[in-house]
């Protein structure tokens, strides 16, 4: 029996091959729009889209319109074409309004997006179109199934955004550019109030703002201290039991070190 099935797919596999090579070269859309549904329902995509992408305007304006530009766009998405699938899934939903299929292709619209966005270390036009889209699309459907899915998406776009500018932030530091980091994190803590990279960012900045004191002139000296010892002094209050407590700690008595020495040497000035 087993000999008879080996012998047999084969077989059955050149007969689908053949059947596609045939509707591909045929000049019968009724025929390419019958073996591309065939081939999508089997979830042969690749195939079935390069079938609908030969009948699609034809079939602009007919009955079986609303069912191939659904086919299609799902094709591009199912082989991770999402820029394609982004852009068709928008055009489906918008042009059929009343569809069934309206709502999961505006979230599919959206999620294609969500798939464009690079890693947080490429720049991130692309996670902010992401995030404008998957909005409209809970504001357009407020009680929508995907809808946690779709705040999902949103909190991981969100935290790529914080991870960039945490990033950058953190980058000026060691390039020892103390000044454009703490202004970076400062800039950080007002537009990510609620960022798990908030503890974080409260310790870097003060890490920067020492670096800026213990490296400047003695005329800058102190007061660049006290700024860094008030930063101090914010982060622990947030984060008493913070794992940077400690090497905080040795930094701020580090500062109370120079200041004894800067104060000194400025009066025998």
């Amino acid at each position: 029996m087993k000999k008879v099935i080996y012998i047999l797919l084969p077989l059955i596999l050149l007969s689908s091959c053949n059947d596609f090579q045939k509707a591909f070269k045929s000049d019968d859309i009724a025929l390419k729009f019958e073996k591309g549904t065939e081939l999508f329902d089997a979830g042969e995509w690749k195939k079935a889209n390069r079938l609908f992408e030969q009948i699609v305007p034809n079939y602009r304006g007919k009955p079986q319109a609303e069912k191939l530009l659904y086919m299609h766009a799902m094709s591009f998405y199912k082989t991770e074409k999402y820029f394609i699938s982004g852009y068709q899934f928008e055009r489906f939903a918008s042009s059929y309004p009343n569809s069934e299929k309206q709502e999961e292709a505006a979230f599919l619209s959206a999620k294609s997006y969500y798939y464009e966005s690079p890693i947080y270390s490429k720049a991130q036009e692309e996670t902010t179109k992401a995030l404008e889209k998957l909005q409209i699309f809970i504001n357009s459907f407020p009680n929508s199934e995907y809808l946690t899915e779709a705040n999902q998406l949103i909190k991981e776009l969100d935290f790529k955004l914080e991870k960039k500018a945490f990033e950058v932030a953190k980058q000026y530091n060691r390039i020892y550019d103390y000044k454009a980091s703490i202004k970076s994190f400062n800039n950080f803590l007002l537009d990510f109030p609620g960022s798990e990279l908030h503890k974080d960012a409260m310790y870097y900045r003060f890490l920067a703002s020492y670096n800026l004191a213990t490296n400047s002139i003695d005329a800058l000296k102190e007061e660049r201290i006290q700024e860094a010892v008030n930063y101090y002094n914010i982060f622990k209050k947030n984060y008493p039991n913070s794992e940077y407590l400690k090497t905080a700690d040795d930094l701020k008595k580090d500062l109370e070190t120079t200041t004894s020495v800067t104060v000194a040497n400025n009066t025998k000035s």
